[in-house]
């Protein structure tokens, strides 16, 4: 947790550095952290009566509120800073703020209501779980953290406002992960773990028995702490401005984050001011080697060039070698060549499952188990786009049609609630006919309640990704389990790249299992992929009655996320109940069969049951030839 409050802290002193954002298992008290540190921030300044957090000593010139002429005969209040908090649900109009469309068209009167980042100027927005929320909201309030400056354009009306904050965001990498492009937007990242130390622990137990028992006693217990802390941050900030950053201690940092192979300089830039931010922290007028250490391991660990299925993560070893390389004390100097971006060797990766097995011929793995085996995958490839049938109301995401409020527009309907998203030339054509019934006798249009109507858009949504995997002792027997396993991780990329959420079953021997419950996280499917043992009879009956116990209960969890059904088999069932009653449970479900049959002497058995499914067969081998097939069909559609 100490590299959390010190992120945190850096970011207090200066917001230049970009946020924080925190990864971490559930029950770390990364909430409760970040709501503390909003306390300990300086109160501010602001013009009264103004929405937008105006500073007396310099307001926006461009505040909606303002002018605020006279700035020092304006009247101004003191406040705490203001801790804002973003819900997973909130809409882009809430986020950014939004024109009353419904006072615009029947009163005549432009007026913007602020949303949640002009309440968080000058303050903290905490964003809990970063990862559920909608991407194009994340762009959206990664813009105007970046820029401290928030652009609304719509219905006509433009409005410009300051929106500088600390942007502190959270997630459990368990339910998904950021796009890489979103990750990078964040200045730096940190891990919340829980601490081993069984002392540790007892602590925080017994601190939080205390505050439950008495409140008011526990926090004048830590008043103190808190003021030194607070005043702490005010002094860094106060020296922030006079700390120096050398030349050599810039060239190191460009050197350490072309040594990690960091995409773009975003990197540089954010390692460089929070350098400066540690230095003032730690009350020095020149970064030193120190700060740029403690900067590097807490900026570069989401930006490090990786596959999408790999956790951030430094190398500590790769950073001192770095940063020793390019001491100003060392001979040597920066022109010696650094070392690789911190890969692996080639032919150096532990095996999938951790346990220091032997690889043996046929990309098989030995397994724990004696008898079963763990067949390596071999590198993803691209697979075509695979979506349910028909208009959905889903989340919003990349695969399936769905009506959202982003997206093309289709159609107008009556709203069902206030208008976010009017349909300009559909109300005006549902006034038009009672213009004389209404007694118009100016050029103006009469307009009433019952004459809005809403756009509807079409776009794409996320889908429920439920893998059904053979891993009977049929498949490992004829080594095509590398070949399936590949299948499957490029599947799970697809979906990663599409923003579904993913669930895997399994069935080999007596049973199924459900080794994946349904996830956002990609990465976790693919980690259990990877350590999948084959073996034993193939009780296919129990896969697919184990789906259906699944997508039932999914459909009472989340209703308007559609299912797609992926089963991979080779359609053989040598144990189990009955294929085709197991089958009809699964009616209805949009589904594929991916056809691991090979050889010469076919049975067809998979394409029987994607007959039952009423699904999709694709052939195992097809996966990349389809890919083909498709982005040459759009290439000439396009054409």
């Amino acid at each position: 947790m100490d590299d959390l409050k010190l992120a945190l802290l850096l970011n207090a002193v200066s917001p230049r550095v970009g946020g924080v954002l925190v990864r971490g298992e559930k029950g770390t008290a990364k909430s409760t952290i970040v709501r503390a540190l909003a306390a300990q921030l300086p109160a501010v300044d602001v013009v009264a009566a103004c929405r937008f957090a105006c500073d007396p000593a310099a307001p926006d010139p461009s505040c909606p509120d303002g002018p605020h002429d006279g700035a020092h005969d304006v009247p101004a209040v003191r406040r705490p800073a203001a801790l804002v908090e973003l819900p997973v649900g909130a809409s882009e109009d809430r986020l950014s703020g939004s024109l009353d469309v419904e006072r615009a068209l029947t009163e005549g009167v432009r007026a913007f209501e602020p949303g949640l980042l002009a309440a968080a100027h000058r303050g903290v927005l905490y964003v809990d779980e970063v990862n559920l929320l909608h991407d194009h909201l994340v762009d959206l309030l990664l813009d105007a953290a970046a820029l401290g400056t928030c652009y609304v354009e719509r219905e006509s009306v433009s409005v410009r406002h300051a929106a500088r904050f600390l942007l502190v965001g959270t997630m459990n990498p368990e339910e998904g992960e950021l796009r890489p492009q979103l990750l990078d937007r964040f200045g730096l990242t940190v891990e919340a773990r829980a601490s081993r130390d069984p002392r540790e622990r007892a602590e925080v137990v017994r601190r939080r028995l205390a505050f439950e028992a008495d409140p008011v006693a526990f926090a004048a217990r830590w008043v103190d702490a808190e003021k030194a802390l607070a005043d702490h941050i005010a002094r860094a900030r106060d020296r922030l401005g006079g700390v120096r950053l050398l030349d050599e201690r810039l060239e190191q940092i460009a050197t350490v984050c072309a040594g990690f192979e960091v995409d773009g300089l975003r990197a540089d830039l954010v390692t460089a001011n929070a350098a400066l931010a540690h230095a003032a922290w730690e009350g020095r007028d020149e970064v030193t080697a120190d700060d740029v250490r403690a900067a590097a391991r807490l900026s570069l660990p989401h930006r490090r060039r990786r596959d999408p299925f790999d956790a951030p993560g430094l190398d500590e070893s790769l950073l001192d070698e770095l940063l020793d390389n390019t001491s100003p004390e060392d001979d040597g100097g920066p022109d010696d060549t650094p070392p690789s971006g911190g890969t692996r060797p080639e032919g150096d990766e532990p095996s999938p499952d951790g346990g220091g097995e032997t690889k043996s011929d046929g990309g098989q793995v030995d397994g724990p188990g004696g008898g079963d085996s763990v067949a390596a995958a071999a590198a993803p490839h691209a697979v075509p786009l695979l979506e349910v049938p028909g208009v959905g109301d889903g989340a919003a995401g990349r695969r399936s049609r769905s009506r959202t409020s982003r997206g093309r527009v289709t159609g107008a309907r009556r709203p069902e609630t206030r208008v976010r998203h009017p349909h300009v030339l559909a109300t005006l054509l549902a006034a038009a006919p009672h213009q004389r019934a209404r007694g118009r006798s100016g050029p103006g249009l009469v307009l009433r309640p019952d004459d809005l109507r809403e756009a509807v858009r079409e776009g794409r949504e996320g889908n429920l990704v439920l893998f059904v995997v053979d891993a009977s002792g049929s498949m490992a027997a004829r080594r095509r389990m590398t070949t399936v396993k590949t299948a499957v991780l490029s599947l799970l990329l697809d979906a990663y790249q599409r923003r579904d959420k993913i669930g895997m079953i399994t069935f080999r021997g007596r049973d199924a299992d459900l080794v994946l419950p349904p996830t956002s996280s990609v990465e976790a499917g693919a980690a259990r992929l990877r350590a999948l043992p084959t073996g034993g009879r193939t009780p296919l009956s129990a896969g697919l009655v184990r789906a259906a116990e699944v997508l039932r209960a999914e459909r009472l969890r989340d209703p308007s996320r559609r299912p797609l059904l992926v089963v991979v088999t080779d359609g053989r069932a040598t144990a189990g109940g009955d294929v085709d009653r197991a089958a009809g449970l699964l009616a209805g479900t949009a589904g594929i069969v991916v056809d691991c049959e090979d050889g010469p002497v076919r049975l067809g058995l998979a394409g029987k049951l994607a007959v039952r499914l009423g699904a999709r067969l694709i052939p195992l081998g097809d996966l990349d030839g389809i890919f083909r097939d498709h982005r040459k069909h759009e290439r000439r559609k396009a054409a």
